[in-house]
């Protein structure tokens, strides 16, 4: 009888060790804020952002990375030394870098050559590398090339991101959401609006409404150039398109596989010129700056939340608060980048200046499509 090991102690030990040191950073963190949005007591909806600015690599692609190393790790893809390499816009890359650092693996970040600096400055600050490409589809073949050449592991986070969460609960963001609602006058939300970049965070939140018999219904939004809203609308899993969002983190120029169109009941496609818009109005009723992706979000809530209003309805919506609007100085808060870049932020800013004093969606609502 012939037998053949292929692990050794050592290996399953650096395992063991390496899932321990991601636990116990988990450990040290605390959950994410549920922060209220000041809306007019009068119309009886409270409005929520998730503010996943505040774990340790600034934004939501944090929880994405944890399960992502936890996943590699679990199923013998990564062990010691081995390069993780990943195709990333930015945020994902950041949080990656971090758990590559913490378990001291190389980490090379495949990107468009137009991610902002303070992102490119975020992962080299995490002991990280940027490779960079001209075509932003192209980060697929070249992050596969690069996991070839280098021995390493590619992450694929837009292939993986729907399945290495536990959907059911285990501490996810939807559990989180639902347990810091308890208390709140509208517990139960009518909506919970998203973005979609992996289609990660859209899966997990439509499944746990299932799973927990809720009826909360599920809104994504999508940014000008990417291609979830019309493949999802007519029912084309395989479209592709040719330009990459300008909103880092949501957008895609294909549909990728972690996208699970069947959770999701609505679809709001959003110009990019509102949602920055958008961040700039929030600046000033928050105090504080907020990321792309957070725009898109609350274009796409303020229009659910005219609805209820015009219907007379009470409740309550949540969002997500992406992340911080400091990575993004050099262009969304910037006029000159947003003049070249032919953006007229003006007839949006008169809709939301409408619908913030009166409830009112003023002008016909950007493309929507539901099930």
């Amino acid at each position: 009888m012939t037998s053949v090991d292929r692990c050794c102690d050592t290996t399953r030990d650096w395992v063991c060790e390496a899932v321990r040191i991601i636990d116990a950073d988990a450990n040290r963190s605390a959950d994410t804020h549920l922060i209220p949005f000041p809306l007019p007591a009068s119309w009886n909806i409270q409005l929520y952002l998730k503010d996943e600015s505040t774990h340790p690599t600034g934004s939501l692609k944090h929880r994405l990375a944890r399960s992502l190393f936890l996943y590699a790790l679990c199923n013998g893809w990564v062990t010691e030394g081995t390069p993780v390499i990943e195709a990333s816009s930015g945020s994902t890359a950041v949080s990656e870098a971090y758990f590559a650092r913490l378990l001291g693996l190389p980490f090379i970040a495949v990107m468009p050559r137009t991610t902002s600096q303070e992102k490119v400055e975020l992962i080299e600050r995490q002991g990280g590398r940027c490779h960079f490409v001209d075509e932003p589809s192209a980060i697929y073949d070249e992050s596969r090339r690069l996991a070839a050449e280098l021995g390493g592991h590619f992450m694929d986070q837009f292939t993986h991101a729907e399945r290495a969460t536990d959907w059911r609960g285990n501490n996810n963001i939807a559990e989180s959401i639902f347990e810091q609602m308890a208390l709140e006058p509208h517990p139960e939300p009518d909506w919970i609006v998203v973005g979609a970049g992996t289609g990660g965070t859209s899966a997990t939140i439509g499944r746990f409404i299932r799973y927990r018999q809720l009826r909360t219904r599920l809104a994504v939004v999508d940014p000008e150039n990417s291609v979830f809203f019309d493949a999802w609308s007519n029912v084309t899993p395989g479209l592709t398109g040719c330009k990459g969002s300008r909103i880092e983190g949501i957008g895609r120029p294909r549909v990728e596989p972690s996208f699970v169109g069947d959770v999701i009941d609505r679809m709001v496609r959003v110009p990019d010129a509102a949602s920055i818009a958008v961040i700039r109005r929030v600046e000033r009723m928050l105090g504080r700056r907020v990321g792309g992706s957070t725009g898109t979000n609350l274009w796409g809530v303020f229009q659910l939340v005219a609805e209820m209003v015009a219907a007379g309805r009470s409740g309550s919506v949540v969002t997500l608060l992406c992340d911080g609007g400091e990575r993004y100085g050099h262009t969304y808060f910037d006029d000159d980048w947003v003049a070249a870049q032919g953006l007229d932020l003006t007839p949006h800013e008169a809709v939301l200046e409408e619908f913030l004093a009166s409830g009112v969606w003023p002008s016909p609502a950007e493309p929507a499509a539901a099930t």
